[in-house]
């Protein structure tokens, strides 16, 4: 593996200058992408032929001409072939097999690879934790002896999918040459603005911007509005429990059919309104994101996803947390666990695909309609194609798609001792996701220019995090237990102290775990140490070709000049013969 650069191509296996096929089409793009977005203006003051649209020296200025209005959008078309092809392989034949990865990586690129593949072996891993779950929900057991079993084996299970995961996200990594990409000066994103100077790093013509303002807005503006919205979401939240209050009392007082469906009507609404907040949410965080006028898009995304994250662990867990733990009712906390998982797999998958992909469908049939009116001497395939794509939606990356995973955990991890069956509900979801996200990048969405990826970034961070709270959860749910508590009728002190130790215990055994399964397969290693081995071994090739260069450079200059002085004593007729 090595950089790739023009200057070098014939070195490269598989060159040839008439192959196009040597970049994949995701690699064009990210190429054409990178050179579009690192236009910016120098010393024009306004896009010539419209005077509204003023300039400043570091400005994009393909996102000015976007948000004046000279250009409309900016996305790849679907090359149609190769899109068959790919859905040949991919989701329109319902059968159990594996997903063509570097096919899906050679149209969208990696990062869309990797959420395919990270959802493919997620859904996968919950398959264990789906059949041990099940005989615990269809025979009742209700012993804290058998609940410890299931809670260790998740504990075990949701250190070593992570740790897992990352061998296999290194070795496709490797293959796709992604797995080394240099980040250490990377460019300023797209939307970062500010007065026109040098980089004291790099030396080049960047926009700067000073650091302490940035701070002040994160600090006085964003962080009061996320925490003005935390409070707002626990207020929904009491606003739900008093609902749950009057549901049980008319259930309590008549008791009939239609008040025990009536029971879960408060948890739905709850979990619609939930998916309603999230989204709303996110829209204001990119907003105030995007604001802060971060340098770097590695900056830019890790704290979008801090407060979305923040925000949505908050809203979607916080009435478990005080059911288990202030309510204590585990059946309440059994029902509002089963349905808000299965309401907001069923809205999220009727936002995100079904509902799209009707609307898209519908559009097609209007536009089909107007070409055949439109009897101009055109190119009316390509026009079509042009125009439908217009109007799809434009995909806003793997954020969402990532966020639902991640909740999709924390339902299954954080209380799996109290509902088990949460694993075997997320793989029946996983499997039909799997199929309605190709739809939707393939059928629904513009096509997106691909980005090159190392691994899931910050995602894993978050999904690790999420492991060790659910180790946390689970030894206080067990200590709560009739069970448990009938052990230590006496002294309460006791029985924390145990929980504690046991807490301490098996966290210590998920960093043991997380220790000692190396992040990196032996032979990744190997082909690494080799790539850092042979790109020292030619700088020190280069360092002495250059050195031996200069020195016989030097030597020719010195007897250049020892003749010439020699020469100056002979007589004028000597030397013209010499």
């Amino acid at each position: 593996m090595r950089a790739f650069t023009y200057g070098s191509r014939q070195n490269f296996k598989g060159f040839d200058d008439n192959n196009d096929d040597f970049l994949t089409m995701a690699e064009c793009q990210f190429i054409i992408k990178h050179e579009l977005e690192n236009l910016r203006a120098r010393d024009e003051k306004m896009i010539p032929g419209y005077p509204q649209a003023k300039l400043y020296p570091g400005k994009s200025l393909l996102r000015r001409l976007i948000t004046s209005g000279v250009v409309i959008q900016v996305f790849p078309l679907h090359d149609n072939e190769a899109l068959k092809k790919l859905e040949d392989t991919w989701y329109t034949r319902l059968t159990l097999k594996y997903q063509p990865i570097d096919n899906i990586r050679g149209y969208f690129g990696e990062t869309i690879a990797l959420y395919f593949g990270f959802l493919e072996y997620f859904t996968f891993a919950l398959i264990p934790m789906a059949v041990i779950g099940l005989p615990y929900y269809v025979f009742v057991w209700e012993d804290y002896d058998k609940y410890v079993i299931f809670a260790s084996f998740n504990l075990i299970w949701s250190t070593v999918i992570l740790e897992v995961w990352k061998r296999g996200c290194a070795t496709m990594t490797y293959r796709w040459g992604t797995l080394v990409m240099k980040r250490h000066f990377e460019e300023p994103r797209p939307g970062f603005h500010g007065v026109l100077g040098i980089n004291p790093v790099t030396g080049r013509e960047e926009p700067l911007y000073p650091s302490y303002k940035r701070q002040m807005r994160i600090y006085l503006v964003s962080l009061p509005f996320v925490c003005l919205c935390l409070y707002f979401s626990l207020y929904v939240m009491m606003i739900y429990f008093d609902m749950e209050d009057w549901a049980l009392g008319l259930h309590e007082n008549s008791e009939s059919e239609w008040t025990s469906v009536l029971l879960y009507v408060p948890s739905i609404i709850y979990a619609i309104v939930i998916e309603i907040m999230n989204r709303l949410y996110r829209y204001a965080a990119e907003f105030l994101t995007s604001w802060e006028n971060h340098r770097l898009e590695s900056a830019y995304q890790n704290h979008l996803i801090l407060k979305v994250l923040v925000f949505n662990f908050l809203n979607c867990f916080a009435s478990l947390f005080y059911i288990a733990f202030v309510l204590r009712d585990m059946k309440l906390l059994r029902q509002s666990l089963a349905t808000l998982l299965i309401t907001s797999q069923i809205l999220n998958q009727i936002v995100e695909s079904f509902l799209p992909y009707w609307l898209q469908k519908k559009h097609g049939v209007q536009v089909k309609r107007k070409l055949q009116a439109l009897k101009a001497d055109i190119d009316a395939t390509l026009y079509e194609q042009v125009i439908l794509e217009k109007e799809m939606g434009t995909y806003l990356g793997t954020f969402d798609d990532y966020l639902e995973l991640f909740l999709q955990f924390g339902y299954v991890s954080l209380f799996s001792c109290v509902y088990p069956l949460a694993a075997a509900f997320a793989v029946l979801n996983n499997f039909t996701e799997v199929n309605s996200d190709a739809l939707k990048m393939c059928r629904v969405f513009k096509r997106p220019f691909s980005e090159p990826s190392a691994n899931i970034g910050v995602w894993q961070l978050a999904f690790e995090t999420m492991s060790v709270i659910s180790v946390v959860t689970n030894c206080a749910l067990i200590g709560m237990s009739p069970q448990v508590n009938a052990l230590f009728p006496d002294s309460k002190a006791d029985l924390i102290l145990i929980v504690v130790a046991v807490e301490h215990a098996l966290l210590a055994l998920k960093f043991i775990l997380a220790f000692a399964i190396p992040d990196k397969p032996r032979h990744i290693q190997m082909k690494l140490a080799r790539l850092e081995f042979e790109s020292l071994e030619a700088l020190k090739q280069q360092v002495r070709e250059t050195v031996l260069n200069n020195r016989y450079i030097s030597l020719a200059n010195d007897r250049k000049h020892n003749s010439e002085e020699s020469l100056s004593a002979f007589p004028s007729a000597l030397r013209l013969s010499v």
